[in-house]
């Protein structure tokens, strides 16, 4: 009985660790953040999210915006009147290291707003 309960213990630990750790490489934004997005619409895919302008990952320069909400697991931003949604979670981010803000983020691979490739998130 006790070595059930200590390998569940365990277990649950485990797996909160993981949880916790899972996203360690992608910024955190806010409410009312000011942030550079993809604008291409609903048909574009790569949902590019930064902190510095830029281009995003199909090579179309992002527009300025502001964040508006942070709800169910993605960001919602208006542009030009419109409100677009991004996933909170993304697939690819900015790969320069300490000292860099640029806190790009993408659901496709690319180049970050730095101008550098952008890592798979693990």
């Amino acid at each position: 009985m006790k070595k059930g309960l200590i390998a569940l213990v365990v277990a649950v630990g485990l797996a909160f660790s993981v949880a916790a750790f899972a996203d360690k490489d992608l910024p955190v934004y806010k409410k009312g953040e000011t942030v550079y997005v993809c604008s291409c619409g609903a048909s574009c895919d790569c949902l590019t999210v930064a902190r510095k302008a830029g281009n995003c990952s199909c090579s179309k320069a992002m527009e300025k915006t502001k964040i508006d909400k942070i709800a169910g697991g993605k960001i919602f931003v208006k542009v030009k009147g419109k409100e677009l949604t991004f996933p909170v979670k993304a697939k690819y981010a900015c790969a320069c290291g300490e000292g860099c803000n640029c806190g790009t983020v993408s659901q496709k691979p690319g180049k970050c707003a730095c101008g550098n490739e952008m890592k798979k998130v693990e």
